[in-house]
């Protein structure tokens, strides 16, 4: 670890102070929003790791830069005391580790031209992945990003195997250097950390028997590995190599090999271990299994749950809206925007939703004219193909969008056009969703992401 006193503080860039809980240490000894945390008892902080990591002690001295000035603070932390500070970035540099990968599914390689620059950054950042739940490969990281996840206990990880066999996943990820995950599986056994895995599989590549070894083998890794998600891969129209998606037979095929497993994990370890994530459900047609199904498991950040979030949550809503008492004059029609893969399911809840409000809802699924048809989920919708559409269709007196479309932290999407940019150029107020409550919440007038057309 490099010491506070081994640095030179006139290139040092430490932690950007962005806010200051009140109550906290940090408000007890005097520390302003406007501040950089350069260093924990003498530790260099690289990153909010370091801080929570550094700052457990209860004697503290926070080295900080102000107005150009080094100073140091001390403080007597009580037990169960918030450090209190909040930061611009969770990586003080504002970087984020690249992926050394070349992956031929790889999402980032196949978008489209002239987009924003960060949508061409691959990141591949162990820390995100004990943060945020980010998958990341493992490939990428160094003797010192080791000693952190072994002595700072990062657990559990999240990582990205694909394929189990060596030189397969070499092949997979194109990347002749990576290096054998199961090696690198097997020492955070030893370290006592946890792992999520994930296996995207791509027809004829990876699956069949090849898929069958992954599991294998990461289930002799139980209970460090936690759980397997099977993801089938997605593809835009700018992918290369030759790759296809699955069809609707195969997909049926790989679920029910995914579940006849399920029962045979669930006897010897107690949880069902190997999860397929919703898309499988969603392009064959199937009904996503109950919650007990998931194992307290909701991994969202690869589409494992979401479905059965979604009618779960719209179970509750049914009895909130059959319980209020007054009369819904503001909005006579809705229309709902999502990607093809989900508008049947969310049809399916429009229905009796319209029927129990007296209010038209109508639901439009959205064609990705812009990375292709073949990418069908509402996260990775374009503002534009939503616009072109509902003009084309016709659209209510209420649009409720994705939220997802606008998951970036200046609620933009993909082609730059914010929610309130969509409301202006509709004419109509717009609010963003994730669930039926969120529509609800819109129709009532309670909805915190509401825009109205200036």
């Amino acid at each position: 670890m490099t010491l506070f006193q081994e640095l030179d503080l006139t290139t040092f860039q430490g932690g950007q102070i962005t806010g200051i809980e009140p109550g906290s240490v940090a408000a007890a000894i005097g520390l302003r929003a406007g501040d950089e945390l350069l260093a924990v008892n003498g530790n260099a902080v690289q990153d909010i790791i370091d801080v929570q990591f550094y700052a457990a002690d209860e004697e503290l001295e926070l080295t900080i830069r102000r107005d150009g000035e080094i100073l140091p603070f001390t403080a007597v932390r009580a037990y169960h005391q918030s450090l209190g500070l909040e930061f611009n970035h969770p990586t003080f540099d504002t970087d984020i580790r690249r992926c050394n990968n070349l992956c031929e599914f790889c999402f980032v390689l196949q978008m489209a031209p002239k987009f924003r620059r960060t949508l061409y950054i691959k990141d591949d950042d162990y820390r995100y992945s004990f943060l945020f739940g980010h998958y990341v490969t493992l490939t990428n990281l160094n003797e010192h990003d080791w000693w952190r996840i072994q002595h700072m206990r990062l657990s559990p990880l999240y990582v990205s195997v694909h394929v189990t066999d060596l030189e397969k996943r070499r092949q997979y990820l194109r990347n002749a250097d990576a290096p054998d995950i199961l090696a690198q599986l097997r020492q955070l056994a030893e370290w006592g950390i946890e792992v999520h895995t994930q296996l995207v599989i791509t027809p004829e590549v990876n699956d069949g028997r090849i898929l069958t070894q992954s599991i294998q083998d990461l289930t002799a890794l139980y209970p460090t590995v936690q759980s397997i998600s099977v993801v089938p891969v997605g593809l835009t129209r700018q992918h290369k190599y030759g790759m296809r998606p699955h069809t609707r037979e195969e997909a049926a095929a790989t679920l029910a090999y995914v579940e006849s497993l399920q029962a045979e994990f669930l006897a010897r370890f107690g949880i069902r271990f190997v999860y397929p994530t919703d898309e499988w459900y969603l392009v064959t047609g199937r009904e996503a299994p109950p919650r007990a199904a998931y194992d307290g498991y909701e991994l969202h950040e690869n589409g494992l749950g979401m479905v059965r979030h979604f009618l779960d949550d719209w179970q509750k809503v049914k009895q909130e809206i059959i319980n209020y008492q007054l009369t819904i004059d503001n909005f006579q029609l809705v229309t709902l925007v999502t990607g093809t893969l989900f508008a049947e399911t969310l049809r399916q809840t429009a229905v009796p939703f319209a029927q129990l409000t007296s209010v038209s809802v109508s639901v439009l699924p959205v064609v990705n004219e812009r990375l292709g048809a073949t990418i069908t989920v509402a996260g990775l919708l374009m503002a534009k193909d939503v616009l072109n559409q509902l003009a084309a269709a016709g659209y209510g007196d209420l649009v409720i969008l994705p939220r997802v479309m606008f998951d970036h932290p200046d609620r933009i999407s993909l082609d730059d056009l914010s929610p309130q940019d969509v409301a202006n150029r509709l004419q109509r107020p717009v609010a963003l969703a994730d669930t039926m409550g969120d529509v609800w919440d819109a129709l009532i007038g309670e909805s915190a992401v509401m825009f109205w057309p200036v």
